[in-house]
């Protein structure tokens, strides 16, 4: 993973850390199809420290961290998206592009990083987090839907984030532990393999030809992206 660049010329760049633990409730909303009509995209930051650990199998788990409400466990929640984390850098990028202000936890992301490239993140990368012993593992990107863009309230906002290409990154949580505000986050493994983020993003939503790429991924990638790639694959070839 790439560290984001110096602010000036010389000068180091910023450590990786996470710069706020996002928390969201279960709010009825009028844009969501998800069962009962409600959503925790909405996330605000809180002091921690807050638990995190592994919610479950997909479909029956929810969110990783303690407090926080995903309510459609039909696209959201389980083990491969125990955790939701995107880049401050990301989000100042987006403020310019947009003209407003986006604070932390607006995109519905659980941890706000700093100092971190999270789009050249490889998927199966380890990052300890903090002193606490929690150990989070880079699963997938995110797709956006009508839900992310209804709650951030910008018309075509799932084509214009597809194409920007920074969907952050989904974790999984290979050993539970607490996070909280300016928590440090060190890399403690990459994987063998060149499938980043934004390789696996660009794959499920614009370009098909990279999807046999994905699989080199092996089991940090979870079992429903790899029997979509398959099945396109086996349908298309190579």
């Amino acid at each position: 993973m790439a560290l984001t660049a110096p602010d000036a010329p010389g000068a180091p760049a910023a450590p990786p850390r996470v710069v706020s633990v996002n928390l969201g409730r279960a709010t009825a909303v009028d844009y969501t199809d998800a069962q009962g009509g409600v959503t925790g995209i909405g996330k605000h930051p809180v002091p921690g420290p807050v638990h995190v650990f592994p919610p479950g199998p997909k479909g029956i788990g929810a969110g990783g961290l303690k407090g926080d409400a995903v309510c459609d466990l039909r696209h959201h929640g389980g083990d491969h998206q125990s955790v939701y984390a995107y880049a401050r850098e990301d989000l100042d990028w987006w403020e310019g592009e947009l003209d407003r202000e986006l604070p932390a936890g607006l995109f519905g992301e659980n941890l706000t990083t700093s100092g971190m490239d999270l789009t050249g993140a490889l998927l199966g990368e380890r990052w300890r987090v903090g002193a606490g012993g929690l150990v989070l593992e880079v699963a997938s990107a995110r797709i956006p839907c009508r839900t992310f863009q209804g709650a951030l309230g910008e018309r075509g906002w799932v084509k214009r984030y597809t194409q920007a290409a920074r969907p952050g990154a989904y974790l999984r949580v290979v050993q539970e532990g607490p996070v909280s505000p300016g928590d440090s986050v060190e890399i403690v493994h990459r994987p063998d393999h060149d499938v980043t983020v934004e390789l696996w993003f660009r794959a499920f939503t614009t370009d098909r030809s990279l999807l046999a790429r994905t699989r080199a991924a092996g089991a940090a990638m979870a079992p429903q992206w790899h029997e979509a790639a398959l099945a396109h694959i086996e349908k298309y070839g190579q």
